[in-house]
């Protein structure tokens, strides 16, 4: 178990176990596709960002509900395994450990649905039961995958202390300005860029400026929106810069959003500047998409500095 040190990161979220078919095509609505290769993965966006971490070479303290059942005993084994202190893993008996059902095209883009299950249970206070951890943290991170008022609560109290909040605001939901002066950075995709600011994006940069500017006047400390295979955009007071991605030949790019921001939390908590922060953490990602699955194509840390090196 990790001691309460001022490089912790704290994830607070979901766990999943995803199940994978791999498919020619994406199939439309009432169509039928024989797929190929089936796999099941350990997922969820707190899961995976939690992992992500670790192997990035965070110590991490995962705050999360699974359901008493073979999924969350599995999860729970897993996050050990990546050595993730899992005392605030909560077993709720109420509801079923959450499963995502995920489809992937030949192009490695994918198609999602989830069943919450117990990640709907973790509430306020489960976060109050972490405090001392979050209070004493270098970074908390969060997602939201779990109820809005328990990222809200461990948000207030990680600002509170002082902590380096960062919010990955996926699945996309429109978001208080309450909860958004207490991030430090915020990091949407295009589609949760747009729907927190109301603003249509595309791949020019005055518009991603725009959507950065109103997302830091909404009281967001730094913006990273990243941009998939264009790399990403960053925008702090003072800063403005968009960034290349690395390039490399993707294969599946399931959760790729979450080996970034998990990796990010690590630069981070190590006191990184913005600009390094957010390389390592395209470089984590860009590492992710050329293997298959969330938790399993987080890349380690070795590989990570190999890459950036290169």
């Amino acid at each position: 178990m990790h001691s309460a040190s001022k490089g912790n990161i704290i994830v607070v979220g979901s766990s999943n176990t995803d199940m994978v078919v791999k498919v020619p095509a994406l199939p439309r609505p009432g169509e039928t596709v024989l797929g190929g290769a089936f796999y099941t993965a350990a997922g969820g966006k707190g899961a995976n960002q939690a992992v992500a971490a670790a192997r990035a070479g965070g110590a991490v303290t995962f705050v999360a509900c699974v359901g008493d059942d073979a999924f969350g005993a599995q999860a729970v084994q897993g996050f050990e395994d990546d050595g993730i202190d899992t005392a605030y893993v909560f077993k709720v008996p109420a509801a079923p450990s959450g499963v995502a059902l995920i489809m992937v095209d030949g192009s490695g883009e994918n198609s999602i649905a989830v069943a919450s299950g117990a990640n709907a249970l973790l509430r306020p206070q489960h976060v109050e039961q972490a405090r001392d951890v979050i209070a004493g943290a270098g970074v908390l991170l969060a997602q939201l995958e779990t109820p809005l008022e328990t990222v809200a609560a461990a948000i207030e109290l990680a600002a509170r202390h002082g902590v380096r909040v960062i919010l990955n605001p996926a699945p996309a939901q429109v978001l208080d300005e309450a909860i958004l002066q207490h991030v430090s950075v915020l990091t949407p995709n295009v589609s949760e860029a747009t729907l927190l600011t109301g603003l249509p994006l595309d791949d020019d940069a005055s518009r991603l400026d725009d959507a950065a500017t109103a997302l830091l006047s909404m009281g967001v400390g730094a913006v990273l929106i990243t941009l998939g295979a264009r790399g990403l955009y960053m925008a702090a007071p003072g800063i403005r810069e968009q960034l290349p991605a690395f390039l490399v030949q993707p294969e599946d790019t399931t959760g790729a959003g979450d080996v970034f921001n998990g990796a990010l939390a690590v630069a981070l908590a190590e006191q990184q500047p913005l600009r390094d922060a957010a390389r390592f953490a395209a470089a984590a990602a860009a590492l992710s998409v050329t293997r298959r699955g969330a938790q399993p194509s987080a890349p380690r840390r070795d590989e990570i500095v190999r890459l950036l090196r290169s």
